[in-house]
């Protein structure tokens, strides 16, 4: 082994032991930057049009698309607080004029008509203790209950609060400098990466395109199955139909019950007050039409761009999802894609046809 090898050995062991080090320093930080990632490239054609109107003050357009990334998260949650406990306020009233003029009494009655389960509801009603109850009683009860929840929950709420927090400011921080110097740190990533040109354009550009459809995929599935159901609960006269809207399109991208997570209630809640006619036409547009339609319109707007099969999209979406959380529903695609540039690239290398030999009759034996 001469002096050449030697060093090339050792400076490759210190270059991967660094990169370890470095690799568990940032594990915390690598779900954050990997959503700001994501969000760096879906608003990058907005940056750079900001860039320009901003004379080409990179750092400005950065600020500002930091500053309203910040706002598109915090501005809903002000309002949908504020919209919820001014609902919850009248949920509360709506609760003790019931209980006031006698509900708990009426009750059994009442959960004898619900279809099907009607009797066992009424028998189990009827052996509670909720009749012999008075509101004064129910109230405090209720209210004992939930302060010793929140009390034994509230070093975990806490927690995951400042985890959240934490979090989101790091995703601003890597979002501001990606947009700022995201430019430069991909050129030398690129010029890095140890492969041919043609190659390292191939992975680039897929990559490229398998993100925008994962992130279109996603929010036009989400905002239309939140729009079908909001129709739903506008038509049947359901409380609250612009709260439930959007909080159907929040949950919409989870797969396994996203939607029904919001309808699902509501077709409940259908079924309490009547008519029962307006529970079922819920039940039958939340599974056929809402639920439905993120089956068929989620893997056509992800598979039209980047040909990936439906099944392995699916188990993608799946897999990633069980692996890395809600983040995997777009990681798992964009893997899925990469693996099959790499399987291209190696077929292309390792598995082209050999040239034709073509036979010479009048060549000299």
């Amino acid at each position: 082994m001469n002096r050449q090898q030697l060093f090339s050995i050792v400076f490759f062991a210190l270059l991967v032991l660094l990169l370890y080090q470095i690799g568990l320093m940032f594990q915390p930080f690598v779900f954050p930057a990997l959503w700001a990632g994501l969000l760096a490239h879906s608003a990058f054609p907005l940056h750079l049009r900001l860039t320009k109107l901003f004379g080409g003050n990179e750092t400005l357009s950065a600020a500002a698309l930091t500053v309203g990334a910040l706002g598109v998260v915090i501005v809903p949650l002000v309002v949908m607080s504020v919209m919820l406990v001014r609902e919850a306020g009248a949920a509360e009233h709506a609760i003790r004029v019931w209980i006031a003029s006698g509900g708990l009494q009426h009750l059994p009655d009442q959960l004898g008509t619900v279809p099907l389960i009607g009797g066992w509801l009424r028998k189990l009603a009827s052996s509670s203790s909720l009749q012999v109850l008075s509101t004064e009683q129910s109230v405090v009860a209720g209210v004992k209950a939930l302060s010793q929840f929140l009390v034994g929950q509230m070093g975990d709420l806490l927690m995951n609060a400042f985890i959240l927090a934490t979090d989101f400011f790091i995703m601003l921080l890597v979002l501001f400098f990606l947009f700022k110097d995201g430019q430069p740190w991909l050129a030398a990533l690129y010029e890095l990466i140890p492969m041919e040109e043609s190659h390292k354009h191939k992975v680039v550009t897929r990559l490229d395109q398998t993100i925008r459809a994962v992130v279109k995929g996603m929010l036009v599935t989400a905002i239309v199955q939140g729009l079908l159901a909001g129709l739903a609960y506008l038509v049947l006269g359901v409380p609250f139909p612009m709260v439930l809207t959007a909080l159907t399109i929040i949950l919409a991208p989870i797969p396994f019950g996203g939607t029904a997570l919001i309808w699902g209630p509501v077709v409940l809640y259908l079924f309490w007050v009547g008519p029962i006619g307006k529970a079922l036409v819920m039940l039958a547009w939340g599974i056929g039409v809402v639920s439905t339609i993120d089956q068929i319109l989620r893997p056509w707007l992800i598979g039209q761009d980047v040909q990936i099969p439906v099944l392995l999209l699916v188990l993608s979406v799946l897999g990633g999802l069980a692996l890395y959380g809600l983040l995997g529903l777009f990681v798992g695609p964009i893997l899925v894609s990469l693996l099959m540039t790499a399987v291209q690239i190696y077929r292309e290398e390792y598995h082209a046809p050999a040239p034709a030999v073509s036979a010479n009759p009048a060549a000299p034996v």
